[in-house]
């Protein structure tokens, strides 16, 4: 089947010029069921454009029937942040004209929901499915002031219409997966949310996980997800587990610039994988077997800072195992009080692996150099 095409305006320019999006939909048997997966939020992320290109290359072989509800795929999701450039360098993190992180913007339901306890009352003895379509209902008469903003004659800064855009293409969702990669170069991980989603997590076949245990809710996944757990808790506190079937991924695949093939390749067969367990997929005789993931705190990954600035040199590579007190990287510090240039050296605080690293050796004072990700695992 080939997918419905939807061109979807996002933003104009002083010149005239316009941006858009480009929204790819395979729908199949119907159902409630709905996944929205895009990439490229960050501008020099862009290995997520070729995991949606080979997605959609997979989808469209398939017959209608085997494909339980609706796909939705949106590549190049921020085409501002896309076409930001330093020189010949790729950036786009960041919003150049407001300096917001594009992924630290969205709209947390969970922050406006007042009445959630009112409203657990009210659900509290429907089925799970009901209590879920009534809670979705309540966000989008919430989100609609949104909108209502936006038509003001005093409308809304960029960042508020851009995330507009984005949110309403996936509030409807069960699963949100938003792929990334580091901004500098980094091991293939993935960000899961505690509970149910840590079984879910075995079948992206990715080694490496960090668990959500902090969030506050600013970032696509985090946005999504949160106001659906402070309903699983709050009915949960009053002695009834239900199901919410909704999950929410960021998966980080690779380096920033890149389209590594190995990171292409277990992003779509990670994504494959988790919609044939979902039931979202039906592939006749496909093997989904889950495989164990390191799931680490955040506590656990250790940033190191440049104490000086210089030149970084010796620095260890990506992957490399380390125990307490080995060498790091090396600065080649320079001076100007007539003294020759001198070699300093950086050790490692714990046991661990290098999980990512600056591709910049040149670094002022307090600049990122790598990450540690460190073996005392949650």
């Amino acid at each position: 089947m080939k997918p419905t095409i939807e061109t979807l305006n996002l933003f104009k320019l002083a010149s005239g010029d316009e941006f858009f999006l480009q929204l790819y939909k395979f729908v199949g048997k119907r159902s409630n069921k709905k996944v929205y997966i895009q990439s490229n939020l960050h501008g020099s992320e862009i290995v997520g454009n070729a995991v949606i290109t080979q997605l959609i290359d997979c989808l469209s072989t398939l017959k209608k029937s085997q494909i339980d509800g609706e796909i939705w795929l949106v590549p190049v999701c921020n085409p501002l942040g896309t076409n930001q450039r330093n020189h010949f360098f790729s950036s786009g993190r960041y919003n150049s004209y407001d300096g917001k992180d594009w992924n630290r913007i969205f709209w947390d339901y969970e922050k406006f929901c007042y009445d959630l306890d009112e409203f657990v009352q009210q659900n509290l003895k429907f089925d799970s499915l009901t209590i879920q379509e009534n809670f979705l209902q309540q966000q989008r008469i919430a989100f609609s002031k949104q909108l209502e903003k936006i038509n003001n004659p005093s409308s809304a800064p960029l960042f508020e219409q851009y995330r507009y855009q984005l949110q309403s293409l996936s509030m409807d969702a069960n699963y949100v997966i938003d792929i990334h990669s580091s901004s500098n170069e980094c091991i293939d991980y993935l960000f899961c949310f505690p509970g149910q989603q840590q079984e879910s997590a075995k079948y992206f076949h990715i080694d490496y996980g960090i668990l959500m245990d902090t969030y506050d809710g600013d970032a696509f996944d985090e946005a999504f997800m949160k106001p659906w757990l402070a309903l699983e808790n709050k009915f949960e506190k009053l002695g009834r587990k239900i199901n919410i079937d909704r999950e929410s991924w960021t998966l980080e695949l690779g380096s920033g610039m890149k389209m590594d093939p190995e990171s292409v390749n277990i992003g779509v067969n990670g994504i494959k994988n988790y919609l044939v367990k979902k039931e979202i997929l039906k592939l006749e005789n496909y093997s989904l077997i889950p495989q164990d993931i390191t799931l680490v705190s955040r506590q656990n990954i250790r940033n190191y800072y440049a104490p000086t600035g210089g030149m970084i040199q010796n620095r260890l590579s990506l992957k490399t195992q380390v125990k307490a007190g080995d060498k790091l990287y090396e600065i080649l510090s320079f001076n100007k009080q007539g003294n020759l240039p001198e070699i300093i050296n950086v050790y490692a605080e714990k046991d661990g692996f290098i999980f990512d690293i600056s591709t910049n050796y040149s670094v002022n004072q307090g600049d990122y150099v790598l990450a540690l990700c460190s073996h005392d695992l949650s």
